[in-house]
């Protein structure tokens, strides 16, 4: 039986939207060598995938955080998935910049929250947690109260999970890196003898391949 889990990450190899190249590593802004690449932009463009996030998502956001009484999405690459989910919850939607504006009323989230707002805030992709984890404080500033996040896919790097625990945000997602490589591993995008190549990278991403 195929889980949301599994059919997510099968639509996100499928599309091209995650690339896997343990054998030729991709080097990230930060530096870090990875075998791995994810850019959910991608999901806009491919209207059955795009309607499935954001159904699975709503659905999973209904059932952990029942109280939720605004959506907020990330700039740039959470506001399209928030706006699908706010759509089939029936909920005011908002989106949070990376910075407030250096004009006007200064405002960091568009759209309007009121004091005490209990607010899920959507990304489409999880590392280390760093800017959303930004975000969230932010919309704390402005008064929301964050209940948690939701995202895509998480690489479940440890200092992610550690940044999340450190800021007593809970996190829920709708896929990950361990099934995604089960899920390529099925679909025949990797053979057997990368999968612990691949892993050994999620366990430390700073010394794999030294």
């Amino acid at each position: 039986m195929t889980t949301l889990e599994n059919q997510i990450a099968k639509d996100l190899l499928e599309i091209k939207a995650v690339f896997l190249s343990p054998e030729d590593p991709f080097t990230w802004a930060s530096g870090l060598k990875s075998p791995i690449y994810c850019d959910n932009r991608m999901t806009m463009s491919y209207p059955k995938v795009r309607r499935e996030i954001a159904k699975g998502l709503a659905e999973k956001i209904k059932a952990q955080f029942p109280e939720v009484e605004v959506i907020a999405g990330t700039a740039t690459a959470g506001i399209p998935h928030a706006a699908w989910i706010a759509e089939i919850l029936d909920l005011p939607m908002v989106y949070i910049r990376s910075k407030a504006k250096e004009h006007g009323k200064g405002n960091q989230i568009e759209g309007r929250i009121t004091e005490g707002q209990k607010m899920v805030v959507v990304e489409d992709l999880i590392s280390t947690g760093g800017s959303v984890l930004e975000a969230c404080a932010a919309a704390k500033r402005e008064g929301a109260d964050v209940l948690g996040v939701a995202a895509i896919f998480t690489y479940e790097l440890p200092k992610g999970l550690e940044n999340f625990d450190a800021a007593g945000i809970p996190l829920l997602t709708l896929t990950n890196y361990t099934t995604l490589l089960e899920s390529a591993l099925e679909e025949n995008y990797i053979k057997a003898e990368d999968l612990e190549l691949l892993a050994d990278w999620k366990k430390d991403p700073a010394n794999w391949l030294k």
